[in-house]
């Protein structure tokens, strides 16, 4: 259940920076507002798994999970490209978390 929890997150989070990047710094009020909420939701529901998993363990989840679905929406959304640095630096996180939920004994499997 804590998974679940933590994907809704991750999801508000993404939800939240989409409408952040649309928001043109804040000048266009209806994105403004949506990233406000979501980011509150984010953060509720990030709050709800700590209840579950060590603060370390989910704030690990939840930015790298967020940084792969942001990056993945600006290519596709908003049409950023990455360099090969960048990707092999995306290719890291990938492999921290795959790293954590394969190995480590603090979370909950």
């Amino acid at each position: 259940m804590q998974y679940i929890i933590l994907f809704v997150a991750v999801v508000m989070e993404t939800i939240g920076t989409t409408a952040l990047q649309a928001s043109q710094q804040f000048t266009r009020p209806w994105p403004t507002l949506i990233a406000i909420v979501a980011y509150m939701g984010a953060f509720y529901f990030l709050g709800l798994t700590l209840k579950y998993m060590p603060v370390g363990i989910v704030y690990a989840l939840w930015s790298g999970l967020g940084i792969m679905t942001i990056t993945i929406i600006g290519f596709v959304i908003f049409g950023q490209r990455l360099d090969a640095a960048a990707i092999a630096g995306l290719t890291l996180i990938i492999a921290g978390i795959v790293v954590i939920q394969m190995f480590s004994n603090t979370t909950s499997h």
